[in-house]
């Protein structure tokens, strides 16, 4: 089952977390943060956009969200997106899964474009985010010192929209959830499972 995450998710959510601050350089976090402050972010990430989690017999085996990319006015139609799975269950498509759903979400709210930072090298990052159509925009040398050294990151972009186009007010998560557009989009991520 894929579906929004809730108070009850944020504990398992930060247990999957805690190894990818703790022993590689995926992310630039490199404290693990409290249970309070990691409930914060994803209360502040689903006032705008999807935190999605992946729930297999009640267990959470990953979770996917689209944060704000940056806070100046003229970003707000830009989501930076991240997934985050355990090692054991990375071949099951969990991740591919999550990311059908919360790029559809996206889509469905009006966003524009969706952006992914990438720590060099990461073949199977890149791999996964080129199968769904981001390309490379750009790469920030020596832009973090983790484990050690000094670590590159790339980014990767995909467009949502016709970028002649202006662009439309973005539909707030809750009411795109109504429609049945919306719940097509949360349930996409599911039926890719099947195939």
């Amino acid at each position: 089952m894929i579906r929004l995450a809730n108070e009850a998710d944020v504990a398992p959510m930060l247990a999957i977390y805690a190894p990818y601050i703790e022993d590689t350089a995926i992310t630039f976090d490199t404290t693990v943060p409290s249970l309070f402050d990691f409930n914060q972010k994803i209360n502040k990430i689903q006032q705008e956009a999807p935190c999605l989690i992946c729930e297999v017999d009640g267990a959470v085996v990953g979770y996917a969200y689209a944060d704000a990319h940056r806070s100046k006015g003229a970003y707000k139609w830009t989501r930076e997106v991240s997934v985050y799975i355990p090692k054991e269950y990375q071949a099951k498509k969990y991740g591919t899964a999550l990311y059908y759903s919360l790029i559809d979400l996206l889509k469905c709210q009006r966003y524009r474009n969706v952006v992914a930072g990438i720590t060099l090298p990461n073949i199977p990052s890149v791999s996964f985010h080129e199968r769904f159509g981001f390309h490379q925009v750009g790469v920030y040398d020596n832009v973090g010192f983790k484990l050690g050294k000094s670590q590159r990151v790339g980014w990767w972009q995909l467009s949502l929209v016709d970028h002649m186009q202006p662009a439309e007010a973005i539909i707030p998560l809750d009411q795109v959830l109504k429609t049945e557009e919306g719940q097509k989009a949360l349930k996409r991520g599911e039926l890719r499972l099947m195939i």
